[in-house]
């Protein structure tokens, strides 16, 4: 069998100099501007930088885990926003990281590391109440790979969160949601508290859309989240626990012997980290 070949390409922003755009297959990967990693493109990215700004102490270190790397948007700006955080990004793909590195550098001192790991592997070696933040932004082309929406790897994910840890997941799906009730099921029965928001098209089911996850042990500053999210230029719709539970939670969640990646998103090729 014949490995498929893939177009991997970074493009520069023809109004920002510093800014690039890394396309994998003609898909949007990652949005980043090297002179300001706090411009953040894409609007689900403002949302996860929303959650993160209003966890913990502002302007102090977090220490951090990436499920997904290409570019580093969200690495960076925490790089930026909060210096010293140590930062470990999980990134299989060694051919996207060698590339970045080259033609957009992460800076020096950045705190970032970065692992030739997947999701999976890499979460189940790391130590009980490592991370404050977790953020899962992984995609295999325009699809989430299905062993990171398993039950199994949700409780994983909360094995390794503090006890009050962050948890940001970038799920994408379109009415009626057959992947993204099952997906939520498995959060809401790995954490206590599950925020979810979306552009209210794709809420609607009037478009294939990213859909963030949020979740924790702890409360989560919802009603604080909605406001920003509906003052944006493109306003997100925040859902609270409740319904959440009621509303996009399946019976059941995907197992490590049922899972399935996400949907394709078909000629829209834009939206991702």
């Amino acid at each position: 069998m014949t490995e498929r070949l893939r177009r991997i390409e970074i493009v520069s922003d023809r109004e920002r100099p510093s800014a690039f755009t890394l396309r994998i297959d003609g898909t949007e990967q990652s949005y980043v501007d090297l002179d300001d990693p706090t411009r953040l493109e894409f609007d689900y990215v403002q949302r996860m930088a929303d959650a993160i700004d209003g966890h913990g102490v502002a302007g102090e270190p977090l220490r951090c885990v990436h499920v997904g790397g290409a570019g580093m948007t969200v690495p960076r700006y925490v790089a930026a926003t909060r210096p010293r955080s140590p930062q470990i990004v999980l990134e299989p793909d060694e051919e996207i990281t060698a590339l970045v590195r080259e033609r957009i550098p992460l800076p020096r001192q950045s705190g970032i590391k970065v692992r030739p790991l997947d999701g999976r592997a890499g979460i189940a070696a790391m130590r009980d109440d490592f991370a404050d933040v977790i953020v899962l932004d992984a995609f295999d082309g325009d699809r989430i790979p299905a062993d990171l929406t398993t039950a199994e790897f949700f409780a994983d994910l909360a094995r390794v969160a503090t006890a009050d840890g962050l948890v940001l997941l970038n799920l994408a799906d379109r009415a009626p949601f057959p992947y993204l009730r099952r997906a939520v099921r498995g959060v809401c029965d790995a954490f206590a508290h599950v925020v979810m928001c979306a552009e209210p098209a794709t809420l609607k089911g009037r478009r294939f859309g990213n859909v963030l996850v949020m979740a924790s042990a702890a409360p989560l500053p919802w009603e604080t989240l909605a406001r920003k999210a509906a003052s944006s230029p493109f306003p997100y719709r925040v859902l609270p626990y409740r319904e959440v539970l009621t509303t996009f939670a399946a019976k059941a969640p995907f197992t490590e012997a049922d899972a399935e990646r996400s949907p394709s998103r078909g000629g829209d090729t834009s939206y991702f980290a």
